[in-house]
């Protein structure tokens, strides 16, 4: 850290940033976009969203500057361009997971079929 003591708009800022990346669904959406250019719809499938759900989220994402997006004819595509957003997604996982290993999801459980 170059900075020893950030200033209080620093930290403001800071703590901005990572409120954005602190819903699960736009983590996923900012790792994804981190990985190449895709669309709403695609990344609303990948993420397990509805596109509103997604368009909201990456709305959000582009007023904060962490994801940016541009127009290909009718579609929006979003990528991260930004070198230290791209840092920090790899930062935490590799923080949660030194080795290089996360952890698949846990299966989901089902309810057996109720019987009277």
């Amino acid at each position: 850290m170059t900075n020893p003591e950030p200033t209080k708009a620093q930290l403001e800022s800071a703590a901005g940033t990572f409120a954005m990346l602190s819903a699960p669904v736009r983590l996923h959406l900012v790792s994804l976009a981190a990985q190449g250019e895709y669309d709403v719809g695609t990344l609303a499938e990948r993420v397990g969203v509805s596109i509103a759900t997604a368009s909201q989220h990456l709305g959000k994402l582009r007023l904060a500057g962490i994801i940016t997006a541009r127009r290909e004819g009718r579609r929006h595509i979003y990528t991260v361009d930004d070198p230290h957003v791209l840092n920090l997604v790899d930062q935490i996982f590799e923080h949660i997971a030194p080795d290089g290993t996360l952890a698949p999801d846990p299966p989901r459980r089902t309810r057996p079929p109720h019987t009277d």
